[in-house]
């Protein structure tokens, strides 16, 4: 048939029934749509957006469009968990979470993304590791989990290939923002692991897609509604993201800060607090802990153990990664060869922070992508970011800039100041925790 049709009806209002999802969903997996036919129904979903219903069957048709996994056969001692994050700045949150959920008797097949707009993928961040595999087979995506516990993996041409596909059109089409698209792409890929229980962090804030509470509140009931349509249990955190989440944004640096944070080092507060918040979430929902008190109480005696940094480790291995990253990541993991303090605009205290707009310096500097094409430099970024409240001037940075060039780390330092407001006293507190739906 002819696909104009289709985006034609999407693009005056029209609702599209599951025929029309299933000739898109097909065509985006055997590539037979053309990239500007999928962005125009793409863009025509973002201004019309879609229903549940419509929402519903997209979610299971892109699920459907590769291998459903199930681990039946592979009787785990545990329950199959996952959380997503819907995307931010300086959010490694999986690169600690997955590991902690293995060490406390959860199994995490985890299909993660790289970054979308002006967000950081996860992918990008273990591609900073050498070695590191994040497109197994599906065998040996099992086997990781199943030795390891937890298995941080991209799309496998088998795994969702439709979402796949689509995942990177509408990250340069400027269509990431949609609502339906974005529980879709999330949930198909869930789905298709085979997991028990989710839990999603949807992010909230100036870094964030959803920018608003109203927003991300909408966001979390579309995907604890679509979730529940496909039978799969979810719980959703409302995160902040009106500024970096830790003390780095770059792909080597995040994954230096996750190590250290895994290996009994710096543990940053505000990182700290929604890292130990899902865990609870996620042993709660699987039946592993009785309370989220429990839940966080298990989840820091993983870290203090040192078990959680072990998971990390033979996952690591397992994937193709050096057997000795844990203990020499400042060897393995490459620096920039600028270093840049970027020095607030008058000493004062850090009031406020446009998140989307670091992200977009962090890409500018090459630690992100414009285009599909473009190459990613791992070892670029910032590191010793200032959280809001601190206390800036001439002996504390507002971010320390690691940049491949003496210009990159001045325009970085430019920008970052420009993105951040100072004042002559420190801010209110805000909270990290926005909200809890179950």
């Amino acid at each position: 048939m002819d696909f104009r049709g289709i985006i034609v009806k999407k693009r005056d209002g029209g609702v599209l029934n599951e025929e029309d999802i299933e000739i898109f969903v097909a065509g985006l997996a055997d590539r037979s749509l053309p990239a500007e036919q999928v962005s125009a129904l793409a863009m025509a979903i973002l201004w019309r957006s879609m229903d549940a219903r419509e929402t519903a069957a997209l979610t299971g048709a892109m699920a459907r469009s590769g291998v459903m996994l199930d681990w039946a056969a592979d009787k785990l001692p545990g329950p199959v968990l996952d959380k997503h994050s819907t995307g931010g700045v300086g959010d490694k949150v999986s690169l600690m979470l997955a590991p902690i959920m293995a060490a406390c008797g959860a199994f995490v097949p985890m299909i993660s993304g790289r970054g979308l707009g002006h967000t950081g993928g996860t992918l990008d961040k273990l591609g900073a590791i050498p070695g590191y595999n994040a497109e197994p087979d599906l065998a040996r995506f099992k086997a990781v989990v199943r030795e390891a516990g937890c298995a941080i993996v991209g799309q496998t041409g088998e795994l969702a290939p439709a979402d796949k596909r689509f995942y990177a059109i509408r990250d340069v089409t400027g269509t990431v923002e949609s609502v339906p698209l974005i529980v879709a792409s999330i949930l198909s890929k869930k789905v298709a692991a085979g997991l028990q229980g989710l839990v999603m962090d949807v992010k909230v804030g100036s870094g964030a897609f959803m920018q608003t509470p109203a927003q991300a509140e909408a966001l979390a009931q579309a995907l604890t509604a679509t979730a529940a349509e496909l039978g799969l249990p979810v719980r959703a955190l409302i995160t902040d993201m009106n500024q970096v989440l830790g003390a780095s944004a770059g792909n080597s640096l995040e994954v230096r800060e996750a190590v250290d944070y895994l290996s009994g080092g710096a543990r940053e507060a505000r990182l700290d607090e929604v890292v130990l918040a899902l865990a609870a979430e996620m042993l709660l929902l699987g039946g592993i802990a009785p309370n989220l008190a429990a839940g966080k109480q298990r989840a820091e005696a993983a870290l203090a153990s040192g078990k959680a940094a072990e998971v990390f480790a033979r996952m690591v291995t397992a994937l193709g990664g050096p057997a000795d990253f844990i203990a020499r990541a400042g060897h393995y993991l490459a620096p920039a060869p600028v270093r840049k303090a970027v020095a607030p605009a008058r000493p004062g205290y850090l009031a406020q922070v446009d998140a989307r707009a670091i992200g977009m310096a962090v890409i500018a500097l090459g630690g992100g992508r414009l285009r599909i094409e473009d190459r990613i430099d791992p070892r670029v970024g910032l590191s010793e970011i200032a959280p809001i409240g601190a206390e800036v001037g001439p002996n504390r940075p507002l971010a320390m800039v690691h940049a491949a060039s003496e210009a990159q780390a001045e325009a970085a330092a430019q920008a970052i100041s420009a993105a951040c407001a100072i004042a002559d006293q420190p801010p209110s507190a805000g909270k990290m925790i926005h909200a809890r739906l179950a």
